[in-house]
C-alpha cells in the first residue's frame, strides 16, 4: 500500500548553482582566490584585545577588576575579567560581520567590574573608514599601544594594546574569534560553536593466538575438565572454545581479534577459566599484557610465540586479595596487525582504504577541496522562547580527518563559507557531509542529556568527479522518519578534486581495493561485523573526549552505524535494483524476439547478414563484440552524468514506503501477541533482524555487482570508462590481427594454468571491476 499523495520528486532534486566563489580578494588582490577560492568571500572587522597596563585603581583596595567591552552598533562582545589586576592580559579576538555593521565607529571600552554598576575606566575609538585591510598570507597585523580616553576625548591614565583590521574568513584569527552572531551564547558555550578539525584515532587490529596452557591447577571434580581462555581489552571480551584436550595441559590454537587505538590505554587481560557448573566458572590464573610491548607486523610473517606466567588471586583472611605467582603458564602468539585497514565505515561509503602501518602507504594522488557555503530552507529543530529555531553546523569526514564548521545561531539560511582540504590516496572513496542542530550552546553539561539533532547528510564519490572541475550544487537534505521521508532543507557545496599525477591515479584502478592482508589472511564476515562495531565505538568515544567534543550521535550518524540492520524498505529497494540490472538482459531478449518475428524487416536482414559473416569467419566474433562495446560507450558519452550523485528517494523507496514498514524499521522493540516473556520475544526479534540484515546485504551486494557492469559504459566514473574503452579498442585491434585459434588456445591454457602460476591476490581486471561505482552512493 503506497501513500496517496507522495511528495513530488522535483523537491528532492540536485540543483546546479553559480555562486561568486573567491570574490576577487580584498583590495583588488588575488592572494585569497589562490587558496580560498571555493567559497564566497565574507568580510569581517577583527579586533584583537591583547593587554592593558597602568590602569587606574577604582576599588578601595587600590586595585581594579578590569575587562574590555568591544561595541559596534548593536553588537557587543566582552572579554573575561581579572580580579585586582592593573596589568591584565586577555589576548582575545572579536569578529564582526561586515554585512551586519550598522555603525561607523567601533568602541573599545575598559571597565571595572562591580557588584552594582561597572565603572568606566577609558575607551579607544576607531573610524571604520580608517581601518586597514589585511589579506593572507600577509603577516598578522602587529598590535599597538593606545592611550585611553574619557567620553569627552581627553586622555586618561592607562593604555590598551590593540590590533584592528578588516579581513575575511581566510584570516588565521577567524576560527577562534568571538563572532557577533553568537552574542547570545554564554562564555562557557562559545567552545561548542567554533569550527574545529578532528583526527580519528589510529586503529590497530590485535591478533591473539591462544596456543596452549601448562600445569594448570584444576578442580577435583568428576568428569573431564572444561577449560577455556577469556581475553579482554577494555569493553571487548572474547572467549575460546572449550579445549578438546582433557588434561592439565589444554590446547586451543585459536585466533582472537580485537580493535585498539593509539595511544594504548587498556591492557590485554587473559584469564584461564574452568567451568565447574552451569553458569559458574572459576579463574585458574590471569596474565596482564601491556600493548606497548606487543610486536607489530606489516605482513603475514609468523610471529614468534612466547610463554606468559599466570597469576592466581588468593584471598587472605581479613585482607585484600593479593597475587601469588605459581607454575602455571600460557603459550601465546601476539601481534599488532598493521597490514590491515581497520574498517570503521561501511565498505560502500569508505573514505579511507589504507593499511594501519604508515610504512605501507602509497603516495597521495591528489587533493580534495570542499567549500561549505550556505544552507536554505532549514526547518525548525527545537523551540526556544516559544518559537522554532535552528542552530546549524556541518561536519565533513574524509579519511582520518573530520572537520566541523562553526555554528550559525538561530538561522534557517546559515552562511558558513568555510573551505577545507584533504589528501586523496584512492579515487574510489566517498566524502560524507552531515548537518546537525547544536543543542549544547550553554556549555558543559547544561543540555541535560540533549543530543544534537540530525538535519541531513550528503555523500559524494570522488571517482564520479572530473579532475580540476569545480562542482557547485545545492544538495537536498533528506532524513527518513517514521512518517516517511522528509526534506529538511538544502546545503550548498563546492567540490573540486585535483589530480597530481594522472598516471598514478589510473594505476590505482589495477590495485586491490583493500590492503594485501585482507586477501592473504582474510577475516570472516562475522569478525568484520564485530570489529567494525568496536571500531565505531572507539572512534566515537575518542572524538567525544575532544574539546569541544564531536558527540557520539554525530559520529555514529556519519559512520552509518546500524546500516546493516533489517529494513523492509531497503530490502525492497535492493530487490528492485536487481530487477533494474536484469532489465537490460530482458530488453535484449525482447529485441531478439522482435528480430525473429520480423517486426523490422531491414534490421532482421542485417542481422542475418551479420550472422552469416560471423559463422563463416568466427575469428571476427570477439573483435566485433569489443568494437560494438566501444561504439556503445562512445555513443553514451553524450548522456554522461553532469551532476554528482545524491540521495535518491525513488531508488531508496523512501517516498512510497508503507507507514507500517517505516514503523518496523524505526522500532527496535517491537513485540508480538505471545505468551512468552518480553525478553524472549526481543531476543528472537533481534535474531530475525540480524539474519534478515545479512540477507539484505547479500542482495545489495548482488545489485552492486550488476550496477558496476552498467557503469563500464555509463561514464559515471569518467576515468574508468575511458580506460575500458581504450582496452576495448586495443582488444578489437589485436584480435583483428591475431588468428582466432591462437587466441582461443592461449585463453584456454591461461584459464587451466597450474596453481603455482596463480597469484593469491586478485587479478588486475577484478581489481578494476571492484573499483567501479555502484548506485549505493545514492541510497538513504
Amino acid at each position: 500500500m503506497q501513500r496517496p499523495f507522495p511528495l513530488p520528486q522535483e523537491d528532492f532534486s540536485l540543483k546546479e548553482t553559480a555562486p561568486r566563489l573567491g570574490g576577487g580578494g580584498l583590495g583588488g588582490g588575488d592572494k585569497l582566490t589562490n587558496t580560498y577560492d571555493l567559497v564566497e568571500q565574507m568580510q569581517y572587522l577583527y579586533v584583537r584585545v591583547v593587554k592593558a597596563k597602568d590602569l587606574p585603581a577604582k576599588d578601595v583596595t587600590g586595585s581594579c577588576d578590569p575587562y574590555v567591552e568591544v561595541k559596534l552598533g548593536n553588537y557587543k562582545g566582552t572579554t573575561r575579567h581579572f580580579e585586582k589586576k592593573t596589568n591584565p592580559e586577555w589576548n582575545q579576538v572579536f569578529a564582526f560581520s561586515k554585512d551586519r555593521i550598522q555603525a561607523s565607529v567601533v568602541e573599545v571600552v575598559v571597565k571595572d567590574k562591580d557588584f552594582v554598576k561597572d565603572d568606566f575606566m577609558g575607551m579607544v575609538l576607531f573610524d571604520l573608514n580608517e581601518i586597514p585591510k589585511r589579506v593572507p598570507p600577509d603577516s598578522p597585523l602587529a598590535p599597538q599601544w593606545y592611550r585611553l580616553e574619557d567620553r569627552k576625548g581627553e586622555k586618561v591614565k592607562g593604555e590598551l594594546m590593540l590590533a584592528v583590521w578588516m579581513g575575511t574568513q581566510a584570516d588565521e584569527a577567524f576560527p577562534d574569534a568571538w563572532h557577533s552572531d553568537a552574542a547570545t551564547v554564554p562564555g562557557d558555550g562559545l567552545a561548542n560553536i567554533r569550527s574545529k578539525v578532528y583526527l580519528s584515532p589510529k586503529l590497530w587490529y590485535v591478533r591473539v593466538n591462544v596456543i596452549e596452557a601448562q600445569d594448570l591447577l584444576l578442580n577435583a571434580k568428576p568428569g573431564f575438565p572444561e577449560v577455556f581462555v577469556k581475553a579482554t581489552i577494555g569493553n571487548q571480551t572474547l572467549r575460546t572454545r572449550i579445549s578438546p584436550s582433557r588434561c592439565p595441559n589444554p590446547m586451543w590454537n585459536e585466533d582472537l581479534m580485537f580493535v585498539v587505538a593509539e595511544p594504548f590505554e587498556e591492557h590485554l587481560i587473559l584469564s584461564v577459566e574452568e567451568r565447574i557448573g552451569p553458569n559458574k566458572d572459576e579463574v585458574l590464573g590471569k596474565a596482564v599484557i601491556h600493548l606497548q610491548k606487543v610486536e607489530r607486523r606489516l605482513d603475514c610473517r609468523v610471529i614468534n610465540s612466547r610463554w606468559y606466567h599466570l597469576e592466581k588471586h588468593v584471598a587472605a583472611d581479613g585482607e585484600q586479595k593479593k597475587e601469588v605467582k605459581f607454575a602455571s603458564r600460557i603459550h601465546l602468539r601476539l601481534c599488532l596487525d598493521g597490514g590491515y585497514h581497520v574498517l570503521d565505515e561501511s565498505t560502500h561509503y569508505s573514505s579511507d582504504l589504507r593499511p594501519t602501518a604508515k610504512q605501507l602507504w602509497k603516495p597521495s594522488i591528489g587533493i580534495l577541496e570542499l567549500g561549505i557555503l550556505t544552507a536554505q530552507g532549514l526547518l525548525p529543530m527545537k523551540t526556544k522562547d516559544g518559537r522554532g529555531t535552528t542552530d546549524a553546523y556541518c561536519v565533513a569526514k574524509y579519511g582520518q580527518k573530520w572537520v566541523r564548521t562553526r555554528t550559525i545561531i538561530d538561522s534557517f539560511s546559515p552562511k558558513w563559507n568555510e573551505q577545507y582540504t584533504w589528501e586523496v590516496y584512492d579515487p574510489c572513496t566517498v566524502i560524507t557531509v552531515g548537518m546537525f542542530d547544536n543543542c549544547h550552546l550553554q556549555g558543559g553539561d547544561k543540555a541535560n542529556g540533549a543530543k544534537d539533532n540530525r538535519i541531513g547528510k550528503v555523500r559524494i564519490r570522488l571517482s564520479t568527479l572530473e579532475t580540476d572541475k569545480v562542482y557547485t550544487h545545492s544538495y537536498p537534505l533528506l532524513v527518513l522518519h517514521t512518517t516517511g521521508v522528509k526534506k529538511m532543507g538544502e546545503v550548498h557545496l563546492a567540490v573540486r578534486f585535483s589530480c597530481s599525477s594522472l598516471l598514478n591515479m589510473l594505476h590505482t584502478y589495477s590495485r586491490p581495493l583493500l590492503p594485501k592482508m585482507h586477501y592473504l589472511h582474510p577475516l570472516t564476515v562475522t569478525q568484520l561485523d564485530y570489529l567494525r562495531h568496536q571500531s565505531t565505538q572507539i572512534v566515537s568515544t575518542r572524538l567525544g573526549r575532544a574539546e569541544p567534543p564531536l558527540r557520539k550521535e554525530v559520529v555514529e550518524y556519519m559512520l552509518d552505524v546500524g546500516y546493516h540492520m533489517w529494513s523492509m524498505r531497503r530490502s525492497k529497494a535492493n530487490f528492485f535494483r536487481i530487477i533494474n540490472v536484469l532489465s537490460g538482459l530482458i530488453a535484449t531478449g525482447r529485441w531478439f524476439g522482435q528480430i525473429c518475428l520480423w517486426k523490422n524487416p531491414i534490421t532482421t536482414v542485417l542481422i542475418h547478414v551479420l550472422y552469416i559473416i560471423l559463422v563463416l569467419y568466427p575469428e571476427l566474433i570477439l573483435p566485433t563484440m569489443f568494437l560494438y562495446l566501444f561504439l556503445i560507450g562512445v555513443w553514451y558519452y553524450r548522456w554522461r552524468p553532469r551532476k554528482p550523485p545524491h540521495m535518491d528517494t525513488r531508488l531508496s523507496h523512501a517516498d512510497t514506503a508503507h507507514p507500517d514498514e517505516l514503523d518496523e524499521e524505526f522500532d527496535t522493540f517491537t513485540t508480538f501477541p505471545t505468551s512468552r516473556p518480553p525478553e524472549i520475544v526481543r531476543m528472537r526479534y533481534d535474531r530475525l533482524r540480524s539474519v534478515a540484515g545479512r540477507v539484505q546485504t547479500v542482495v545489495g551486494d548482488l545489485a552492486t555487482q550488476g550496477e558496476r557492469f552498467q557503469s563500464l559504459l555509463s561514464w559515471r566514473d569518467p576515468r574508468a570508462t575511458a580506460l575500458f574503452l581504450i582496452f576495448c579498442l586495443a582488444a578489437a585491434i589485436v584480435l583483428y590481427v591475431t588468428p582466432f585459434q591462437v587466441v582461443a588456445l592461449l585463453t584456454g591454457f591461461y584459464v587451466l594454468r597450474h596453481p603455482r602460476f596463480r597469484h593469491r591476490l586478485p587479478s588486475v581486471p577484478l581489481n578494476f571491476f571492484r573499483r567501479l561505482p555502484a548506485r549505493t552512493d545514492s541510497m538513504l
